[in-house]
């Protein structure tokens, strides 16, 4: 048992450490537009085209990429960007971007496949996971490249609007959870993976990613029931949308509030969203549109929401009903899931993820509850070993310890 801990802990550590080096990095690096292992980016006529015809997973194009957990560290992974038919929030069909990545170690036969959701990036398309990949500055990298040293086969959506043409339908929970679980069915269906129908699927993702797992875990028996889902790992989950509005409203996380707002007039646009806001909003919403997080962070920054539109949206029916259509818990996932949560998140409150808790074990889930001492942030990085471990359990066929 020590030297389970022993091992555990020596793994968060060596991630941490990564995943800041990655991050720091990744502030300093420029934005990968132009890597030569990057698929062009297609036209919006071709991608109407293409998004009309085929079902949810199939692969539209395909081209070999690289994968670089950072900067510093070339891998020995068989990496494509592909872009694959998925489905909008209203239903209907889209093209949406992304990466397969398989581990290069000789391994024949089944090997498990991951399909993660990355936490919030921005909504240029140049913060797309799959532009940063070749040259390692996409800030989840490290975390992924633990799935891959576990032998995993690994799918990484870029999201509806997130390096395909649109914009990037930021926290619209259903069009997240389809695109999760699309990626997985074209991983499934790629040539040269190794994958099929057969193979064991398990989903993860932490904050914007925990939002995206959560839903591709609630839709799963009705979307993708042919994925051979195991199981769900999700974490610092924003299950309840106006909740985390009202708890970030005016402090560091206000940016995410407008993005937020961006990404559901996408969805919606009868939502209109030019007409709430005032010209200091307008100007922040520009920099939210067309930069990464960090700086759509500090353009947010300590921002109320009425110091930015000209009256509140979040007042009005139906940006309520937007909002509320996102909400987890209403549906019970059909696998198990580990749901972890930090005590002192700055961003997403903890109650907000006892509340999932609750909700899905009323629902007969088998959920796995972990709080952890931490905050945001670092709840990401040191929860994701552990989340693994779980995944890991589910690949074996082990018992679950479900603790409702």
């Amino acid at each position: 048992m020590q030297s389970t801990v022993r091992r555990i802990r020596h793994t968060v550590l060596a991630t941490l450490a990564a995943l800041a080096l990655t991050t720091a990095l990744t502030a300093a690096a420029a934005p990968a537009e132009a890597s030569a292992a990057a698929v062009p980016q297609a036209a919006s006529a071709s991608v109407v085209s293409a998004a009309s015809a085929g079902q949810p997973g199939d692969i539209v194009s395909a081209q070999p990429s690289r994968f670089m957990p950072n900067p510093l560290v070339l891998t020995s992974t068989r990496a494509w960007k592909i872009l694959y038919r998925s489905t909008t929030a209203t239903g209907a069909p889209n093209v949406v971007s992304g990466t397969v990545l398989v581990p290069n170690d000789g391994r024949t036969g089944q090997r498990p496949l991951v399909t993660y959701a990355v936490g919030t990036v921005g909504l240029a398309d140049s913060c797309a996971p799959s532009r940063g990949f070749p040259t390692g500055t996409t800030a989840e990298g490290s975390l992924i490249w633990q799935a891959l040293l576990r032998g995993w086969a690994v799918a990484v959506t870029d999201y509806e609007g997130l390096g395909t043409p649109g914009t990037h339908t930021y926290t619209v929970g259903r069009a997240e959870g389809q695109a999760v679980l699309d990626a997985a069915r074209a991983a499934e269906r790629l040539p040269g993976t190794g994958l099929n129908a057969d193979t064991p699927v398990g989903i993860m993702g932490y904050s914007q990613g925990g939002q995206a797992s959560s839903w591709a875990a609630e839709i799963h028996d009705s979307y993708a029931p042919d994925l051979n889902v195991r199981g769900t790992a999700t974490g610092g989950v924003p299950a309840d949308l106006l909740k985390v509005a009202d708890f970030n409203n005016g402090g560091v996380g206000a940016g995410l509030i407008l993005a937020a707002a961006v990404g559901h007039d996408a969805a919606y646009p009868a939502l209109d969203l030019a007409k709430y806001l005032n010209d200091k909003g307008r100007s922040v919403v520009n920099i939210v549109k067309t930069q990464c997080v960090a700086i759509d962070a500090i353009a947010g920054l300590f921002q109320r929401i009425d110091q930015v539109t000209v009256s509140n949206p979040l007042y009005q029916a139906d940006w309520q009903s937007a909002l509320r259509a996102d909400a987890l818990g209403t549906h019970a996932p059909d696998a198990p899931v580990y749901l972890y949560h930090g005590v002192i998140d700055e961003l997403i409150p903890y109650t907000v993820g006892q509340q999932l808790r609750a909700d899905w074990c009323a629902k007969g889930v088998d959920v796995q509850w972990q709080s952890m001492p931490l905050g945001h942030i670092t709840g990401a990085i040191a929860g994701s070993p552990f989340a693994m471990a779980w995944l890991a359990d589910r690949f074996a066929g082990h018992p679950t310890a479900g603790n409702c």
